[in-house]
């Protein structure tokens, strides 16, 4: 199996390297694996979708 580095995921996806490395550690991306202090991805692996939540109408919450 081919990998690769968080930041070459976060290239990838259009996302930060940091957030990769939350992601991984959190579990949310199959078959990635912590080498060191280096976090090592499937080549093949899909970006997971964004879990976290809005409030609608605006920034306040109000509509």
């Amino acid at each position: 199996m081919e990998y690769i580095t968080a930041q070459e995921a976060a290239d990838k996806w259009g996302i930060t390297r940091r957030r990769v490395q939350i992601l991984c550690s959190n579990g949310r991306i199959d078959g990635a694996i912590k080498m060191a202090n280096l976090w090592v991805i499937p080549k093949d692996a899909e970006k997971p979708e964004d879990g976290r939540k809005y409030k609608a109408g605006g920034s306040d919450g109000q509509d």
